[in-house]
């Protein structure tokens, strides 16, 4: 049977609940009949009553109650509906939540789970890839999971440490991405990144939604042009696996990092900054990073089709790259 994307965080979730009674959800209408906003706790708090809490439509006082829950010694889950709405808590995850620890030596083991991304429709406030504004802040971990199985198993990992989590769900793949088989009893570890494709020609570095997109790219590259592209899905931005992006540029002399994010002072341009400063003399071309354009998200479909990166832009730069 095909489980997806957020059948995974369904599931992570209720056996969070189940195994923990220190773990409680907080969010706007996650519990009753809306279950969410994208239904990801449905039928939870009837499961569990009482740890599934509805809250206002007040992002910075939602995070501000599960850090103090956190600081309490309970496991806050909390959801914003958006990710673009969690800019309204930055203060209280940047600030309050990843500097506490250096301050007091005391954990905050709060996880902020924020659907993020484009989707057709979703426009300029429901649809932007923030994790690069997030990852600026020492103290925090950045969990941006492209497969069913790291959908669970991430989310599982991150209520376990003890540190502030933002957990980047992307929502065009909640019910787009599938798998039948997806459990693993020797999941990887928090930080480090996956060889999803292996290849020759070039390394292509992705996160999130870009994963899948990039993986399209290689297999059509490979039938048309024999090119094999290497997939390096990086699972999490803070931290930040640059070993295994060096490892895979030393065998294919090429860097293209993709990110839906915009370009200025994203992932994707660090991850660059980091290639060239420590592995410069792999390099046989300059790298490449593709990202969004440099507007606000278009709400029309089309539009915003044209404005990330899909599976074709990726494999006409892969092309550029390989032939410089």
């Amino acid at each position: 049977m095909s489980v997806t994307y957020i059948d995974a965080i369904h599931q992570a979730l209720d056996e969070l609940l189940a195994e923990d009674p220190a773990v409680f959800l907080l969010g706007e209408d996650i519990a009753g009949k809306f279950g969410g906003a994208f239904k990801a706790t449905k039928g939870l708090d009837a499961k569990y009553p009482g740890r599934v809490l509805n809250t206002p439509i007040a992002e910075d006082a939602i995070a501000g109650v599960g850090i103090g829950a956190a600081l309490g010694g309970m496991k806050p889950i909390v959801e914003m509906q958006f990710a673009d709405f969690g800019t309204l808590a930055l203060n209280q995850a940047g600030n309050n939540a990843g500097a506490h620890f250096y301050r007091t030596g005391l954990p905050v083991n709060i996880t902020l789970r924020m659907p993020c991304g484009g989707t057709p429709g979703g426009g300029p406030y429901h649809s932007q890839s923030l994790e690069a504004l997030f990852a600026h802040y020492p103290g925090l971990h950045v969990f941006t999971p492209a497969t069913v199985a790291d959908a669970y198993y991430m989310l599982k990992q991150a209520v376990q440490i003890p540190d502030p989590v933002v957990f980047l769900e992307h929502k065009f793949l909640y019910r787009w991405l599938k798998a039948d088989t997806w459990t693993d009893p020797n999941p990887l570890p928090i930080g480090q990144a996956r060889i999803a494709r292996p290849g020759q020609h070039a390394t292509v570095v992705a996160f999130s939604a870009m994963v899948p997109e990039s993986l399209r790219a290689a297999e059509e590259l490979a039938a048309t042009s024999g090119y094999e592209l290497e997939v390096v899905d990086l699972r999490s931005v803070k931290p930040l696996d640059i070993d295994t992006v060096l490892d895979s540029v030393a065998r294919t002399a090429r860097l293209l990092v993709v990110s839906e994010d915009f370009p200025w002072g994203g992932v994707a341009a660090e991850v660059v900054a980091e290639v060239v400063a420590r592995g410069f003399h792999l390099l046989d071309a300059p790298p490449l990073r593709l990202c969004s354009h440099d507007t606000p998200i278009p709400a029309h479909p089309d539009l915003w089709k044209a404005h990330r990166p899909c599976a074709a832009s990726i494999a006409d730069a892969a092309r550029y790259l390989i032939a410089r």
